[in-house]
This record gives structure tokens, sequence and C-alpha cells, in this order.
């Protein structure tokens, strides 16, 4: 990475841009943060960046002609991939495939009508809909090549064919290609020469391999994460080349990354060969961010909630590790990249209430930005989470972030009144409180689900609440589900863009690796090459090396292993160096023993016999980054600046608590609940019967009063 050269002290910058608001860190080489919350500008993203930019750096005491050559360091997280996908603004996509396989994408493993639905919407069969398709049947090209499950060649590439193929796309307007053909995992040869041949015949079209991209087993899976890879590969190389030459034209001479989705960043010239990386990138940087500060504080085990105006995002950090999963659902369509596991719903601030047949639901319907919550005076008249905060003393409508905006209590108060108190027959308090609860024991439920799912308690977890929404909502969410610890970092607000400036660099490599064992077998060595299994490994990191460089490089191994027949696999880790027999039946205990957390103790199947079917090899290089700076603590309860009413519904009526601001929390301080602390970004609640305790870098802790275990 190129430092700038000045004698001026450097600045370190990470955004987030989401779909309400763009969010931007800045760290100085002291460790001094400072952030900002600025609109999204839909139209240009990249310029609601660089405004946030502007924001925070002013903050920092920084005028705007200055900001770009002190700027050492720029971390993006974005949201244009998965905007460009889900809207369909990816560019004209053509598809190579071995001859007869042309309907991949359409059949979807039989998945087609559900894939990415949210489970009420999967129950109406009625209105289940096949998606839009990625790549349009008339610019799928059928291929005569075929390579057998063992890598043998046994039709050999018509290069004529494949040449009309690619000419007759070309005319047709494709800008991106994507080459997926059969069994090509297992010998790229035919891959590798299509893309020389389109790049003879259309130097200028974007191609994406399978071969390169995701060598594994999976023919529709392999085939839609290479098409969105392709469909979305230009749209992502216009946009960071746009975002680069804006810094540079203000004196921008550091490095830039962008915030991919499996773990860390990436090197903006590797982003658009990696676009469907991209595509949960944003609740990435907040999970990493997390993984982090837990390691900080000795807490191996973090159930990660990042509530903002549209959703709720649940992840999991395991053992100091965020849980990734390798196959997510994206806009109804399947991607097979290692990403970090987040589970979502739509309940976030600006979440809609609403009575349906005498029946209060709130979400996953949101109202957006535009035309936002009624309390937003914009035009929106629908009861949201943020207008039910207004309305029973939660948030303070006159130091909404951070006193940047004013809120129209008056006009949530009306949608409360219009749309839930008056069907239902309740009180506006009453009736905010119903929606509250509503909403808060939705999330519970999530975070229940997503832990136990993965074979874990979630009372044996600290729980992360970050985002605008989560710090307001967390001490009831997490005391639903039996959480007894509640961490509200200092970048709460701002939590993603923090996880960006702060994350390493990061790339996986996979490969398809087919060992298994008979079945009633004995050790597992007897029968997979422990030696095999080690040159794969040694390949993979070979890659690893040359694409990132040694200087720094960590790595870590995982196989995929499922018993015989099964259709899903779990990631187990691969200890470093030579593996031998021992290491081999190690592996196997290790698959049953996790394979039992999961899915209960004695479901393991061992005489059905083992599957080893891929590996993969994560590597980390250090990004140079300030600490945050520490205050000295001092142990003392805290003074709050006011007071307002607060309805709790755990009270049952309105309650004066004490109102705390930035300014009123000194290191090492505690607070007694009820309290609420408005924080520029957001506002931070602490429930009845409930203590909290603000740390050296700006942390606070709430002690939840629930036993956990």
């Amino acid at each position: 990475m190129k430092l700038i050269s000045t004698n001026e002290t450097p600045l370190y910058a990470g955004s987030d841009i989401g779909g309400t608001f763009t969010d931007t860190v800045l760290l100085t080489a002291g460790g001094d943060l400072h952030v900002s919350k600025s609109p999204t500008t839909k139209e240009q993203l990249t310029q609601g960046a660089l405004t946030g930019l502007d924001l925070a750096a002013a903050r920092a005491g920084v005028a705007p002609d200055q900001v770009g050559r002190r700027l050492a360091y720029y971390a993006h997280g974005t949201t244009q991939a998965t905007n460009a996908f889900i809207e369909r603004k990816g560019v004209p996509t053509g598809l190579l495939c071995t001859r007869g396989f042309r309907d991949v994408l359409r059949t979807q493993r039989a998945m087609a009508s559900w894939a990415g639905l949210a489970a009420h919407e999967t129950l109406h069969f009625s209105t289940r809909t096949h998606p839009d398709p990625i790549v349009s049947v008339d610019r799928i090209r059928e291929v005569e090549e075929r390579v057998d499950y063992k890598g043998s060649v046994i039709v050999p590439l018509n290069e004529a064919q494949l040449r009309d193929a690619v000419r007759e796309l070309f005319a047709d307007g494709v800008e991106a290609i994507a080459i997926v053909f059969l069994w090509a995992f297992r010998n790229d040869a035919h891959e590798l020469r299509a893309a020389e041949i389109i790049a003879e015949e259309a130097p200028e079209v974007f191609v994406s391999a399978a071969s390169m991209l995701l060598p594994v087993l999976g023919e529709y899976e392999r085939t839609s994460t290479t098409a969105i890879n392709a469909y979305l590969g230009p749209i992502i190389a216009r946009y960071v080349t746009n975002l680069e030459r804006e810094l540079r034209s203000g004196g921008f001479e550091g490095g830039l990354s962008i915030m991919e989705s499996g773990g860390g960043v990436l090197p903006a010239q590797d982003a658009a060969g990696q676009a469907a990386a991209m595509l949960t990138s944003g609740p990435a940087g907040g999970v990493l961010a997390s993984a982090a500060l837990a390691a900080e504080k000795n807490w191996p085990n973090v159930i990660t909630s990042d509530m903002g105006g549209t959703s709720f995002d649940v992840g999991l950090i395991v053992d100091g590790q965020p849980l990734l999963t390798r196959t997510a659902e994206v806009g109804r369509f399947h991607v097979a990249l290692p990403m970090i596991g987040v589970t979502a719903i739509g309940s976030g601030g600006g979440s809609i209430a609403q009575v349906q047949d005498g029946h209060l639901t709130v979400g996953p319907e949101s109202a957006g930005a535009h035309p936002g919550p009624a309390c937003y005076g914009r035009g929106g008249s629908r009861p949201t989470i943020t207008d039910v905060d207004v309305v029973l003393g939660f948030i303070d409508p006159d130091y909404f972030l951070g006193g940047e905006m004013s809120l129209d209590r008056d006009r949530a108060v009306a949608a409360v009144e219009e749309h839930v108190a008056g069907p239902l027959g309740l009180g506006v308090l009453e009736a905010a409180a119903g929606i509250r609860k509503v909403a808060d024991n939705q999330m519970a439920d999530l975070l229940r689900k997503v832990t136990l799912r993965a074979g874990y308690d979630p009372r044996d977890f600290v729980l992360f609440a970050y985002g605008g929404a989560g710090p307001t909502h967390a001490h009831r969410y997490a005391a639903e589900a039996g959480i007894g610890t509640v961490f509200i970092p200092a970048t709460a607000a701002v939590h993603s863009a923090y996880g960006a400036v702060t994350s390493d660099r990061h790339r996986s490599f996979t490969v398809a690796h087919h060992a298994h064992t008979p079945r009633g077998f004995g050790l597992a060595s007897e029968h997979v090459s422990a030696h095999a299994m080690t040159r794969a490994f040694e390949a993979l990191e070979a890659r690893c090396r040359e694409a990132m460089g040694g200087e720094g490089l960590t790595t870590r191994r995982y196989t995929g292993m499922r018993f015989r027949q099964q259709v899903h696999e779990l990631p187990i880790e691969v200890p470093d160096g030579v593996l031998d027999a021992a290491a081999i039946d190690q592996l196997v205990d290790d698959f049953t023993e996790r394979y039992e957390e999961i899915y209960g103790r004695d479901t393991a199947l061992r005489v059905a016999g083992v599957e080893f079917t891929v590996l993969r090899v994560d590597g980390h290089v250090p990004v140079r980054k300030p600490s945050p700076a520490v205050h000295p603590e001092r142990r003392e309860s805290l003074v709050p600046s006011g007071q307002r009413d607060v309805y709790f519904d755990e009270l049952g009526e309105l309650t004066t608590t004490a109102a705390f601001r930035a300014d009123d929390l000194a290191a090492g301080g505690s607070i007694a609940g009820p309290a609420v602390l408005d924080l520029p970004g957001t506002t931070l609640v602490v429930g009845p019967r409930q203590h909290c305790h603000v740390d050296g870098h700006g942390h606070v802790t709430i002690d939840i009063g629930v036993v956990t275990g």
C-alpha cells in the first residue's frame, strides 16, 4: 500500500453505502475517531461517499481541500453489486455451456419458484414466480465439448463453433460472457481456451470462467455464480474506476480497497473479477469489526445484530471466527462463494406496522428513505418502528442524528392513531408499545433461530448491537432471547464502515476434492490419501501467495465434509503443514462432533461413509491502520444532562428517565437503568433493572440481568 508523502499526520477512512444513509469513519494517526452519516445519493453513489468523507473530515478539523492528500488509506463497502443485481441493471451477458446443458439456469435444481423468498412468501404457492433470468435464453450458446468426471477429454472443443458463438453474442450487444463447461473443475483446458478465443474475437468483452472463479462440484451453483459474476463485473469495474478517479483528483495517493463478503477487503483492481463476492459486503464489514472487538474483550462467541432502516441482520462469531456459508441466496439465485453468514428479516427502523384482518404485523414492508417514516415529514403516513420510538419517548425528536435532523412527533402520533390504535381500539401509547413488542420479539426469534440452527445456545453468547436502531432495541430483544450481555461499540451507528477501514485483505481459493470412504469403514486414513490432500492444499496456498504476496500473509485451511449420499456439507478446519493418517482420522472425528452439535446427539451415521468434497484456503494480509485512542477510566456514576418521559412496556407506564448525551459519558463510568443515551447517529437504551458501563474506547456494555448458560 502506498502511503502519502506529507509532513502532516495521515488519515484512514472507511465508508459503507446503505439504502438510506452513507456511513463514514475517519481515523487519525493518533487513533481519534470521527464519523458521519449522509444521505445516500442513489443515482450517484460515489458522490454520497465523498460527501460523507468531507463531513467526517470537517469534524476532525480538516479542510476539504486537504482531505485527499492527507488520506493514506480508503476502504469502501458498497451496495452497488447488490442493487445492480436485484434491480437487474447488470450488463447484457452471454453464457457458453456444454452442449445439452443450456437450461441449467432456468431449472435451478427445481428451486426456482421459492429460492430467495422469505418464509412468509413461500407459504402462498399460487403467488410463487420464477425469477427473471440472469442470462436470457437467446444469449446462451451450447458448445460441443465434453470432459468426464475424472478430467479426461472425451469430446474435443469445437473451436470453430465456439468462435461463431462468440461473434453472434458480440453482435447481439453482450458486454460480458460467462464460461461454464461440464466438469471443467477437473480439467480447465477447454474453459481457458474459450477465454482466449473470446479475447481474440471480442477483446472488450468481460469474461468470467467458472474454473477460475469457482472450481467446485455443483453444476447449477457454479453456473449461477459465474453468470452473476459476469453480469456484474463491468458494473463494478466502472464504479470502482469512477470512485478512484474522484479520489485521485482530490490528491489521494494512498491505497484503495473494496469490502467483499468473504472476510476482508480486496485491492480495488481485483474487485471486478470478484464482483459476485461483493453482494453482501455491507453486513460483512460489521461482523468483521465485531470479531476484532470481541477478540480484544476475550469473548470467543458473539451474535452480531445490525438493525438499520430496512432490515435486521444477524451473524455468528464462534471461537473467534465469523461463521461462513458456502452458498447464499441473493436476488432469487444462488451464489456459491464463501461468504460471512448473515440472516436478515424485514425488521428495521423503517418497517411499517399495519393491522390486517384484526392482526397487528410489523414489516417486512419498509417506508425506505423516501418517503420514510411519518415523523420524517417527507410524505410518509404509515407508522414505522422509528415513529413508535419517537411516540414512546425513546428517540428525542430534536436530537435525531445528533441534532442534524428534526423529527415530527405529531405526525408519528397521528400515524399510529390512524393505522393501529384506532383499528384495534387502543390508546396511542398502548398501540405503539404493542408495535415495538412485536418487532422486538421478531428479532429475538431470529437470534434464537440463527444460533440454534447452527447448534448453539444463544444464552452462551454475547450480543453485539449496532446500526442506527440496534442500540435502541437491543435491551429488549436480547432479554427476550435470554442473552445476558449486550455490547454496543462506539462506532455502532457506522459499524460496517468501521469494519471496512479496519479489515485485513482477504481472498479465498477453492478446489473440488473428491475423496471418500466406503460404507462401514474402519479408519478413514485407510481409504483417503493424506498425501493427495496435502498437495492440493499446497497448490491452493501457492495461488494465495501469488495473488496476495507473501509479506504478512497468514492462511487457514478448510475442507467440506458430508456423509455419503448427502447433499450439503459442513466446513471443517484442517491443520497446517503436511497431513498424515492421524490427521485424516481426526478430521472425521471433528466432522462427526460438529454434525451432532448441529443435528443432535447420535444423528451421525459414520457407517454410511464420509466424503471430502471441497478444499479451501483463506488468506489474510494485514492492512496498516492506527489503533483507536484509549481514554483512562475512572470508576464513577455518570450524571445525566437531562431527563424525559419514556414508555417502557415492562413497566406499563410513562417513566421519568435519565437522558445522557455523548459529553456526559466518561470512561469507566456506570449508569443504572432506565436510561437513554442520545449519541450521534443512534439512541442507546438501558432498560429498567439493567446496568451499563462505558470503557476507555467509548464502548458500552449492558448487563441485561438475565442468567446465561
